[in-house]
């Protein structure tokens, strides 16, 4: 692959409209906009958990092909008619959070943010592709999205609970219970 970019700055964007792949310009505020940004958000955040040095293997490999999976993702909300995410997307998130989840105890209360900075990364992380799950559904109001590009949001957000929790119990931090009789 040549060079794709050769100057950051364009200063397209000075109106406050932005480019699509399509090529179409949108306004910066368009909640198609919003929903890449924070499919982008949630992007960095993952970023983030893959720094901690606590990621199990298996999670650290699944993290990565998400990453990956995020852009086609973008991709496919940029490009009209483009199909990335499938169901057999939605069912491979499925299989990682199933596997996770066989090793943790039930829950049996709300849990906080925390135990540990992997754990905490992952619900962060979480929180952003709840947001990113829901911007996407005020553009499904819009237009047609495709009904497994928004399932993988719901199940990725999921999959972030659930590392945070596996994480902290890797590492023997104390998952923080919400207290609600305080």
């Amino acid at each position: 692959m040549g060079n794709r970019l050769t100057k950051i700055y364009t200063r397209t964007g000075d109106d406050g409209l932005t480019s699509l792949a399509s090529g179409n310009r949108v306004a910066k505020h368009d909640p198609l906009i919003e929903a890449l940004g924070t499919v982008d958000e949630t992007n960095c955040a993952i970023g983030v958990i893959l720094s901690a040095d606590d990621i199990p293997e298996d999670l650290r490999s699944s993290l990565l092909r998400v990453q990956n999976e995020l852009f086609d993702l973008g991709a496919e909300l940029s490009l009209p008619k483009y199909r990335a995410i499938s169901a057999d997307h939605v069912l491979q998130l499925e299989t990682d959070l199933d596997k996770l989840n066989s090793s943790l105890p039930p829950l049996e209360e709300f849990i906080l943010p925390g135990g540990g900075f992997g754990a905490a990364s992952c619900h962060l992380a979480r929180a952003v592709c709840r947001r990113a799950e829901r911007i996407t559904w005020v553009l499904a109001e819009q237009t047609m999205i495709n009904p497994d590009l928004l399932k993988y949001l719901n199940r990725l957000s999921d999959l972030l609970f659930v590392a945070a929790r596996a994480i902290a119990h890797q590492d023997g931090a104390a998952e923080v219970l919400w207290k609600h009789e305080r």
